[in-house]
């Protein structure tokens, strides 16, 4: 008997080794795919923050069908349960229904998944809601709070209050569905839900109101316009400007009533344009809400797990271990070296989709880039042109004063349009730095005269404070530092209300070929705080959301003068306090010349223009827009010149073809066919007549295919009237119409 016992024994020994290993290998490889299963649907709840719903569906699915080879029923009712809810958002209903009834039935008969499953019937119930069958969601919803409300899930329960409540505004039982909507509150207050929190206050205001307690609804409508705000959830903030134009209307304010309204059609009327956006139905939910529940479910399934089979782990361990450690060792090794891979792969799926993301932001930027040039370059050169029609028709002395005002604001913002939409080269030390002589004091003087109304109009006081040790002609950039200058006194204005502020130059030493000096602009303003004094020189920044919103602005000014400064080998040093001001400084070295004179000429350029031989040259504008028309029209012929015009490229053909021009001027972006198809179809029959690009896009890019379709020469919009003569000039000398 004991020797049975004994080989009983031995036998066991043995098997039991290999049955052992053979189980934690199992266990192992069950955990490598959880892992991977886990890595794929948190990629996928990353996708859902960034907008990117198609690749955050492609990925659940791949991790649902995974669970399904494991037959991992909690990683499949998870996976199911999320795709349903993105579904849902997305306004899929039928697939919404699909996914659900799949995660339901993973879940039934387990108690392990009874808060999923109490998420599942939220799901249903919101499915049938939007199918506006009220009894079958009502039973869905009270089983989940059965299901719930012992499970410490504040968050679902508030989910399931507030639906329960839109049921009972259904059958016109205001005084129920208030109830309902308190307990949502409560419960979202308890799970620290901000976004259920807004929801539900502008589910109870809607009550409120239709229960005539105007004062209590304003009070709940005003929660969640705060939340909104402070949170950044746009649509419930939409929603709320509705409910609160009502409740101005009941309260007889009709001015606030109308502006609630106008805020909610333009949100209403922006999303319905934006073709990029899904249509939402599911009004409990957004992008963040649902990427972070995900997230949630995910940790709480790796919690499930982990508890599941932490008996079977230590078990197998132990006895493994006890027969037979070399056994342990090797697998240990091939474990971790499996286990290494697997997660790089799925941080590899993070990092296509990062990849992705980030080029699909560069098209955007491209694209953008590329519009706004044209959009922006072609009113500026009305203003430009007519400025300059203005100048030349004798105007009184206070008329010419302002006329130079706005000349030199236009030549500025010409300048800034330019460094704006070429940011990229800015910040990558391309744009070159000119050396010319020009009056600092008067540049600065301009800079002021130009923002003076903007001070007075804000009741602020500007004050200049010039050195008088400094030369009076210096050599350096003039259009950089009116470019610095402007943005900050303008911001400094911007931001301050019946205060002063400060413009400082002083020397702080000179050389015979150098001066060194000191810029200061202090203001007595909002002042910025140490936290966002870190960050205020970024691009698009400003000192917060309400600051935006209070003065406007793009947020580039610092930026553009921070990287300005670097391209003169300076920096921009801040002090400020909250709420007592601002002082911006920094240095700059110019060099010294000998010549004398006002700034008559700021680059430098010596035009060499014969007008007389120009005088009845006949002239052909290709332009589509009038007001381009009339003022390129009107320069061309105040200097004795023959002007015909053709509204598009078309018609442009069919008179080159049919009359005698000298020259052609061929706008680019034109009805019908592009200015480079007229010149390329001009040129079958006549390549002699000098054509002249007149566009507001920018070449840098372009040149190329400029040349190739038979362009003489381009004329970038806006332009100084000196260049446009002196390109006309040159074409024409170069087709020998004279000598």
């Amino acid at each position: 008997m004991s020797k049975y016992l004994i080989c009983i024994l031995l036998l066991t020994l043995c098997i039991l080794p290999t049955t052992l290993v053979a189980q934690e290998v199992d266990l192992a490889t069950q955990k490598i795919t959880n892992q991977k299963i886990d890595s794929l649907l948190t990629v996928a709840a990353t996708a859902i923050e960034n907008n990117d719903y198609n690749t955050s569906a492609q990925i659940m699915t791949r991790a649902r069908i995974l669970a399904e080879k494991t037959n991992n029923k909690g990683r499949i009712g998870l996976a199911s349960s999320a795709l349903s809810r993105l579904y849902l958002l997305t306004g899929n209903i039928k697939k919404a229904k699909e996914e659900n009834d799949l995660a339901i039935k993973m879940q039934l008969g387990s108690t392990d998944y009874e808060e999923n499953l109490g998420q599942s019937y939220i799901t249903a119930g919101k499915i049938e809601l939007q199918e506006r069958n009220y009894p079958q969601a009502s039973e869905y919803f009270e089983k989940a709070k059965e299901i719930l409300k012992n499970k410490r899930r504040p968050e679902l329960l508030s989910k399931v209050y507030l639906n329960q409540g839109i049921i009972a505004l259904t059958k016109n039982n205001p005084q129920k569905a208030g109830e309902l909507f308190d307990l949502a509150i409560l419960q979202a207050n308890d799970a620290g839900n901000k976004f259920l929190v807004a929801k539900s206050n502008i589910q109870k205001a809607e009550v409120l109101i239709l229960l005539k307690k105007i004062d209590e609804a304003s009070i709940a409508i005003n929660t969640a316009q705060e939340i909104s705000v402070s949170e950044n959830y746009p649509a419930l903030l939409s929603e709320s400007y509705r409910i609160s134009s009502h409740i101005a209307k009941e309260q007889n304010d009709i001015s606030k009533a109308y502006d609630h309204i106008t805020l909610y059609n333009s949100y209403i009327e922006k999303n319905r344009k934006n073709k990029e956006v899904p249509i939402v139905i599911d009004q409990f939910s957004n992008d963040k809400v649902l990427g972070n529940q995900l997230k949630k479910d995910i940790e709480l399934e790796r919690a499930r797990s982990v508890k599941a089979n932490r008996f079977i782990t230590v078990l197998s361990i132990a006895m493994v271990t006890i027969l037979s450690l070399l056994i342990l060792s090797l697998y240990k090794n091939n474990n971790l070296r499996t286990k290494a891979n697997e997660l790089l792969q799925a941080k590899n799926t993070e990092l296509i989709v990062a990849k992705d993301n980030a080029e699909k932001a560069s098209m955007v930027k491209a694209q953008f880039l590329s519009t706004i040039t044209h959009e922006l370059r072609t009113p500026m050169y009305a203003v430009t042109g007519l400025t300059h029609l203005l100048l030349s028709e004798n105007p009184t002395p206070e008329q010419k004063k302002h006329l130079d005002s706005l000349k030199f604001s236009g030549e500025y913002l010409l300048s800034l349009i330019n460094n704006i939409l070429d940011l990229n080269k800015l910040e990558a030390n391309k744009v070159e730095v000119e050396q010319t002589a020009f009056n600092l004091k008067k540049r600065i003087e301009d800079v002021l005269f130009a923002l003076g109304k903007s001070a007075k109009d804000k009741g602020n006081k500007l004050n200049f404070e010039f050195d008088q040790d400094i030369p009076e002609e210096v050599l350096g950039d003039p259009l950089m530092i009116s470019q610095i200058l402007i943005n900050l006194v303008g911001n400094a204005v911007k931001f301050t209300r019946d205060g002063n502020v400060d413009v400082r130059v002083q020397k702080i030493r000179q050389t015979e070929t150098e001066a060194y000096l000191h810029f200061e602009v202090e203001d007595t303003g909002e002042g910025i705080s140490k936290k966002k004094q870190k960050n205020i020189f970024q691009n698009f920044t400003q000192g917060s959301v309400a600051i935006n919103r209070k003065f406007g602005g793009t947020g580039l000014g610092l930026s553009i003068v921070k990287n300005l400064l670097d391209l003169l080998g300076s920096k921009v040093e801040l002090e400020s306090t909250l709420g007592k001001g601002s002082t911006f400084s920094f240095d700059i070295k110019y060099n010294l010349t000998k010549q004398a004179g006002e700034e008559s000429n700021p680059h430098n350029i010596i035009y060499d223009i014969d007008y007389v031989a120009l005088e009845n040259r006949k002239i052909l504008v290709v332009e589509d827009n009038k007001i381009n028309q009339m003022i390129t029209r009107k320069i061309l012929e105040k200097n004795k010149m023959q002007c015909d015009v053709a509204d598009n490229g078309e018609i442009a053909v069919e008179k080159a073809r049919s009359q005698n021009f000298d020259l052609i001027l061929m706008d680019i972006h034109m009805p019908g066919i592009s200015g480079i198809e007229a010149t390329e179809q001009i040129r079958l029959f006549d390549k002699e007549i000098p054509i002249l690009a007149l566009t507001a896009v920018t070449i840098d890019e372009n040149i190329d295919e400029f040349h190739e379709a038979g362009f003489n020469d381009i004329i970038p919009k806006p332009y100084k009237v000196e260049e446009f003569f002196q390109k006309i000039h040159n074409g024409l000398k170069q087709a020998k119409v004279f000598n």
